[in-house]
């Protein structure tokens, strides 16, 4: 380390000082560095009035944030300018009016005073805060200067050197982790503590190479601190950069030696790019509180929203959910927002917090008058459970298996419980049933070949009606029958094949009725239209009694389609058992239709037999 480096407890900034001087005080809603650092700024506000300049004096005095000496410098110019305008304007006032000046008498002000007992509590708050920290720095002083001592003893016994080097690297990092010492104190007190460490480089007796590697290892060392100050170059956020930085100036101070032809190189490059850093973090101020105005423009909106979703009626648990999970991701949004100007801050944040406040009480309200109704659920749960357990030991398959599958469908219906308690219910109904099904399962296990076999002969039956559906041929429909009634007297098949196994069996038969159908009445209506003459020589109005008889047929054909139509649209299909009798209503209603279609070209056969007869 030389005399450059040496610069580095003064020679960065005045902010440096400061931060040294006064401990941060930072709060959620309070204060923020941005903000700390805005009130550095020469710029100042303009009071027009002393009323005005005792306000801030007060909120000072009796505020959390510590009172900054160029403010309170500058509020006391303020109201003395002021307060000098003002008698001075009384003064004039009175001469004016004809008094004599050597009468005139200056008044007491009640603002003087009240203004003179604030800024004693102000200096009072700057003394106390003063006194710690410099009893503070004078520990820190003590502390170092017994390190120094300590060295300067080891520099006194070159011998020991080699013996007492571990010692002194623990004396380093001790030195390294006590802060300040009084400003008028640093300086010399670097120079002796860096004047031993130097002497004692110089009598170690190590070997040469480890006196190199020291060097190289420092000089590795400072070179990355050099890379990381000219990276924070880069580094949005300023305040964050200047404040790495000055870390990494205490990382340097802290770092042994380099090798002396590299010295004065590489604390040049560490200051150039500190210069950078210090530059931007002067110039980023200027834009503060363009921002803060925008934040707090955003804050009020959000404030806005949350009061509008507050104010909604919440129907049920769904609203209040979803209403929450909106006001949380308002929150989230919220954190994201920087400080809004100071004296508006603390308000804008009480808003939101009031609203926020608003919604979660009300809901805590509503979720609390919820414990009555979770109650009940859950006895109600018991009472299934009960009946559960009462039916598990049953051997009565189909009718205690339909009991136990209505339970669980009358346990959907019931309510919330709380989770936990839920859960071990539900554990305790399931456990019931399982028994049950556990229990039937195994003694019906014997059945389940004698159901595979009736699957394989349906099959087989289902094959036969396909064979026949594809063939043109006498006696179709005696054959049709034969197999459908082979079919029915078949057993069960297994469960889960039951439904593929309906749909194959009905597709190719309902194939095999459309084209019978078709077939049968085309030959009714023929053997029909042959038999019109002989019903016609029965007598004179034989063939309007045939016509009358078959109108009021299909009338009644039609009425029954109509009926089956109605019926279907009350049906449901959620279960399968629903959507197979929805089928087979579909097939009676179709077969009507075609029995309708041949009534009705049998009532054409006539009419033409009618008119033919007239012509």
């Amino acid at each position: 380390m030389d005399s450059q480096e040496n610069i580095l407890e003064t020679g960065i900034s005045e902010e440096i000082k400061q931060e040294q001087a006064v401990p941060e005080v930072v709060t959620e809603e309070a204060a923020s560095p941005a903000e700390e650092a805005a009130e550095e700024q020469p710029e100042r506000k303009v009071y027009e009035t002393k009323k005005e300049v005792l306000d801030r004096v007060k909120e000072i005095a009796h505020g959390e944030v510590v009172p900054q000496k160029d403010e309170v410098d500058y509020l006391k110019t303020a109201f003395y300018k002021l307060h000098i305008a003002e008698r001075e304007a009384r003064l004039k006032e009175y001469i004016d009016g004809g008094g004599d000046p050597e009468q005139y008498q200056i008044t007491p002000d009640e603002d003087e005073e009240v203004f003179k007992a604030e800024m004693g509590i102000i200096r009072e708050r700057r003394q106390q805060l003063f006194r710690e920290q410099e009893a503070e720095k004078e520990e820190n002083l003590k502390k170092k200067l017994e390190i120094i001592e300590k060295i300067k003893a080891m520099v006194t016994s070159p011998e020991e050197a080699n013996k007492t080097y571990q010692e002194f690297k623990a004396l380093q990092q001790e030195w390294r982790e006590i802060k300040a010492v009084p400003a008028e104190k640093a300086n010399e007190l670097w120079r002796n503590y860096q004047l031993y460490v130097e002497q004692f480089y110089d009598l170690l007796k190590l070997n040469s190479e480890a006196r190199e590697y020291d060097f190289k290892k420092n000089l590795e060392l400072k070179t990355k601190l050099c890379e990381a100050a000219e990276k924070l170059a880069e580094e949005d956020d300023v305040i964050s950069a200047f404040h790495q930085l000055q870390k990494l100036h205490q990382e340097y101070r802290e770092i042994g030696p380099v090798s002396k032809d590299l010295r004065e190189e590489i604390w040049t490059r560490f200051k150039n790019a500190s210069t950078i850093i210090n530059k931007r973090h002067q110039q980023h101020f200027e834009g503060i509180r363009a921002r803060e105005e925008e934040n707090l423009q955003k804050k009020t909106e959000l404030c806005e929203k949350v009061e509008a979703i507050a104010a909604e009626e919440n129907k049920g648990s769904g609203d209040w959910e979803r209403r929450t999970k909106e006001i949380i991701e308002l929150q989230a949004q919220w954190k994201t927002i920087g400080f809004a100007p100071q004296k508006m801050n603390v308000k804008i944040f009480e808003r939101f917090r009031a609203a926020c406040d608003d919604f979660f009480g009300r809901k805590a309200e509503y979720f609390k008058t919820l414990k009555d109704t979770f109650k009940e659920n859950a006895e109600k749960k018991r009472a299934l459970i009960e009946k559960a357990k009462a039916l598990q030991d049953s051997t009565d398959w189909k009718s205690t298996g339909d009991k136990l599958i209505n339970l669980q469908k009358e346990w959907k219906t019931i309510g919330m419980v709380p989770k936990k308690l839920g859960d071990q219910l539900w554990e305790e109904f399931l456990g019931a049933c399982n028994k049950f099904f556990e229990a039937r399962n195994a003694a019906t296990a014997g059945t389940r070949g004698e159901e595979q076999a009736n699957l394989e002969k349906k099959r087989d039956v289902i094959a036969h009606l396909k064979v026949i559906a594809e063939e043109a041929g006498d006696n179709i429909q005696e054959k049709v029958q034969e197999l459908v009634a082979e079919y029915q007297a078949i057993g069960h098949v297994p469960f889960r094949e039951k439904d593929k196994l309906y749909e194959e069996y009905h597709a190719v038969l309902d194939k095999l009725y459309k084209d019978l159908n078709i077939s049968v009445a085309k030959k009714r209506l023929n053997n029909f239209k042959q038999n019109l003459k002989q019903v016609a020589e029965r007598g004179e109005n034989a063939l309007d009694n045939e016509r009358a008889r078959l109108f009021r047929q299909y009338e009644a054909m039609k009425q029954e389609i109509q009926t089956y139509e109605n019926n279907l649209g009350f049906l449901s299909v959620s279960s399968k058992k629903g959507n197979s009798l929805i089928d087979e209503m579909n097939r009676k209603v179709q077969k009507l239709k075609d029995d309708m279609n041949l009534v009705r070209e049998k009532i054409k056969a006539i009419d033409a037999e009618n008119r033919e007869k007239e012509s």
